[in-house]
């Protein structure tokens, strides 16, 4: 990994309705993750915070929804979101 991104790599758990079944049904938890992370860097950072092996990395790039204000329009930045699947038997105690 360069540098030790280790505590700033895992922004926080992406919480919805999908994810959630997404955990339950193939034991995968999303997380919001910095635009230009890799799948190693992630594979990495999860393994050493949580302490769990992971099976695979999935990762996809959000786009920022238009917002408006009055006259004024606007984009909200693009981010990451990064679908880890952890081994059967493993969990990862997000709250």
């Amino acid at each position: 990994m360069t540098g030790d991104r280790t505590y700033t790599l895992i922004k926080r758990a992406v919480v919805t309705e999908k994810a959630s079944d997404d955990t339950a049904n193939r034991n995968a938890y999303h997380f919001r993750v910095p635009t230009d992370a890799s799948k190693i860097e992630i594979r990495e950072t999860v393994e050493r915070l949580f302490e769990v092996q992971v099976t695979s990395v999935n990762t996809l790039t959000v786009r920022g929804k238009m917002r408006r204000r009055g006259y004024t329009a606007g984009q909200k930045p693009n981010w990451k979101k990064a679908m880890v699947t952890v081994a059967e038997g493993q969990t990862i105690d997000i709250f």
